[in-house]
């Protein structure tokens, strides 16, 4: 799958923060596997930060795509802070409240529900 096809199906921030690794697809389930870029954040310019891998990966469910389920596996990376070895990440909103939906999705579906 290449990353201009994924840009119309998948969230802005996925592709913009994260690297597209690899599509599998197991009994009529699409899997998406991402892992998030080391590029510190923006607020973060100030400090010198190191990666330091990656945060377990979380699954969450994004809209189906040609009648199949979508998980997308996402990998965020976090940094130390060189100077007091404080751990540095960024604040994502991946997972809607109370699901395990992509916020988006999320939305889409109470909308939907309101008709």
């Amino acid at each position: 799958m290449t990353i201009d096809l994924i840009k119309l199906f998948l969230p802005d921030f996925l592709v913009d923060y994260f690297d597209f690794l690899r599509s599998e697809e197991k009994a009529g389930i699409l899997h998406l596997y991402f892992e998030e870029k080391n590029l510190p954040p923006i607020e973060f310019n100030s400090r010198i930060l190191i990666s330091k891998g990656f945060h377990q990966e979380i699954t969450v469910q994004d809209f189906p795509l040609r009648g199949k389920q979508v998980f997308l596996h996402i990998k965020r990376r976090r940094w130390t802070d060189k100077t007091n070895n404080e751990i540095v990440q960024r604040d994502w909103n991946l997972v809607a409240k109370g699901s395990r939906l992509t916020e988006e999705f999320a939305t889409f579906l109470k909308e939907i529900g309101r008709f």
